[in-house]
């Protein structure tokens, strides 16, 4: 019954999603005279059938009955959408958060509505949409008026004064409904409505119903009114805002609950600019200092996030007196998240702070977290250096960083030393060229000789990686000759190394370098005594002959040199260099492959 009743609501979503299809076919006249009527009556259907109707409804669906004149029409099953006890339908799917799961975010049938309304006129609007607008506002199920909320804000500016009036009576009337859900939505879309009122209208109604949702029971409703605050503060003149908002703005920051101080963390930044300076040096600088130092990792990790911004607007002594402290215990943090927030901000105090109270203050944090255990940690802070290195300069920062790199490169534990190794072409990005060669360059070559299998692999995806960002003249001249003298290594781990780079590199090298001393190494390595070499070298073979096949020169590249080492490897006494050597010469893309190549190419032509 279960599959029967899946496939029945599967049928139902197809109609839906074609049904811009079928009215096209009706034509706008009978679209509007049988399927709207139809589409209205079908608002009893499943949760997930009536939410794509609401998102076909909010596509242009107007162009399908006879354009703009008639939108009006689409807002009948819009409203019967807005009113159903389904979360689905109500609820269009956002990003994850925690959010999420405790508030009602956009609904997809208002969102529809928004859009009709764009299109409709004033008198359309008064005459159709209003009405509506109030049928949902005094509605008896809670979800008529969730929906609602979102409404008030797109419509107001296009209606005339008197029933603006009647609007905030009624976005008031919904910021003190008797239902936790619709409050949330009231808190959630006030913002938007307030950007539509004048500053006497923010004063005298704006603000009543932000300060009662402020003070809510529920921290759902209260961490909603953060970004009003915001909207409200960008109404008012620095003045104002002292007068009108300063106690909701110190109940945000030190709020019980701490999701609701996550919130305000969150959009520090953003309250910084609307309240203007004077409160900046008053009153948030010791908010930031309490968020930085909040119980909750949650908030600290959100104010960790605002430094740099926050700290702009800060004189250089008020940073080095107030933030950098906080900073610096935020490094010794015991949660990697606080720690990774910071090592991903942290560079962007140094050109506010210049470069004397940089090395000073900064570079020993930067050290500290470039050891840090979290690999995000190090990370964030050599994907900023360029940031440094611009302040301090490139031989100040190496003499400083360069140790802890080659420290870290070095260390004991693979994984470790794996990490630091992909992050090198990021590195190589921000230090250049020159840097890169005197300091790093032999240690990436080193790790081709590590004893753990997975740093050699790293390391030449590293090498490959490099040969993008430096180009193939330096790998011509820094990667080459070291590769390519590994070969002749007595090791077996080196040769079979050379390898495996020759096979990971030569796709970001061109035709000339590939076709030197890099193919004769690999042939030579063809003989080599060691199978797993041989086999491998078959391997490497069909990468190059496949790749540089394409041009003249690398057809003869590939015909006078490569196809004879595999030929001869086909009668290799391993089973494994006879099966890879094979394999390579089934490429189509191998010229004076064996003879059955030869005649499926044949065949295919004359099928065509």
């Amino acid at each position: 019954m279960d599959e029967l009743r899946s496939e029945d609501v599967q049928l139902r979503l197809n109609a839906i999603h074609r049904v811009s299809t079928i009215a096209l076919a009706l034509g706008p006249e009978r679209a509007r005279d049988e399927l709207i009527p139809f589409l209205q009556d079908s608002v009893d259907d499943e949760d997930e059938v009536l939410l794509a109707l609401a998102e076909e409804l909010g596509r242009s669906f107007e162009e399908y009955i006879g354009g703009p004149e008639f939108a009006h029409l689409l807002l009948g099953p819009l409203e019967g959408l807005s009113a159903v006890e389904e979360t689905l339908v109500r609820d269009k799917v956002g990003k994850p958060s925690f959010l999420s799961l405790t508030d009602v975010t956009v609904n997809q049938a208002a969102e529809s509505i928004t859009k009709v309304a764009a299109v409709l006129s004033q008198a359309q609007l008064e005459q159709y949409c209003i009405p509506l607008l109030q049928r949902l506002s005094r509605g008896e199920w809670f979800t008529s008026r969730i929906s609602a909320c979102a409404l008030y804000g797109p419509v107001y500016d296009k209606v005339s004064p008197p029933i603006q009036d009647e609007l905030r009576r009624g976005f008031t009337s919904l910021g003190s409904d008797d239902t936790p859900m619709v409050r949330r939505a009231a808190a959630r879309w006030l913002g938007a409505f307030v950007k539509k009122l004048s500053k006497q209208h923010v004063l005298s109604d704006g603000l009543n119903i932000y300060r009662r949702l402020q003070a809510d029971d529920q921290d759902s409703v209260r961490l909603l009114t953060v970004e009003d605050l915001i909207a409200i503060a960008e109404q008012l003149t620095p003045p104002e805002v002292k007068e009108q908002l300063l106690k909701q703005i110190r109940q945000s920051v030190a709020d019980k609950s701490w999701r609701v101080r996550y919130m305000a963390a969150s959009h520090f930044n953003e309250l910084a600019d609307a309240v203007g300076q004077e409160l900046i040096r008053e009153e948030l600088i010791g908010h930031y200092v309490q968020l930085l130092k909040d119980n909750e990792a949650e908030v600290r990790t959100a104010a960790a996030g605002q430094i740099p911004g926050f700290a702009k607007s800060l004189e250089k002594e008020v940073i080095l007196a107030r933030i950098v402290p906080c900073v610096r215990d935020l490094c010794q943090d015991t949660s990697q998240h606080v720690r990774a927030a910071v090592a991903n901000q942290i560079a962007g105090l140094a050109p506010l702070l210049g470069k004397d109270a940089t090395i000073e203050h900064l570079l020993p944090l930067f050290l500290h977290l470039l050891k840090d255990d979290f690999p995000e940690v190090r990370l964030n802070i050599i994907s900023k250096l360029e940031t440094v290195n611009q302040v301090i300069g490139i031989e100040l920062l190496s003499e400083s960083l360069l140790p802890a790199i080659i420290e870290l490169a070095e260390d004991k534990s693979w994984r470790v030393r794996q990490a630091i190794i992909e992050y090198i072409p990021l590195l190589a990005t921000q230090l250049g060229k020159s840097f890169f060669d005197e300091q790093l360059g032999n240690l990436c070559m080193s790790w081709l000789g590590d004893n753990v299998y997975s740093i050699r692999e790293a390391a030449t995806v590293n090498l490959k990686k490099l040969t993008e960002v430096f180009g193939v003249e330096w790998a011509k001249v820094q990667i080459v000759p070291k590769v390519v003298g590994m070969g002749q290594h007595p090791t077996y781990l080196f040769r079979m190394t050379t390898v495996q780079a020759i096979t990971t590199i030569a796709p970001s090298l061109n035709l000339e370098i590939v076709g030197g001393d890099i193919l004769e190494t690999l042939l030579q390595l063809g003989q080599d005594p060691i199978p797993n070499i041989r086999f491998n070298v078959a391997k490497s073979l069909e990468v190059l002959a496949t790749t540089f096949a394409s041009t003249p020169e690398g057809n003869q590249m590939v015909r006078l040199k490569i196809v004879p080492v595999l030929e001869a490897q086909k009668a290799d006494q391993d089973a494994d260099v006879r099966y890879f050597a094979t394999k390579a010469l089934q490429q189509d893309e191998l010229p004076n492959a064996p003879l059955m190549n030869s005649l499926k190419r044949d065949i295919k032509q004359v099928l065509r």
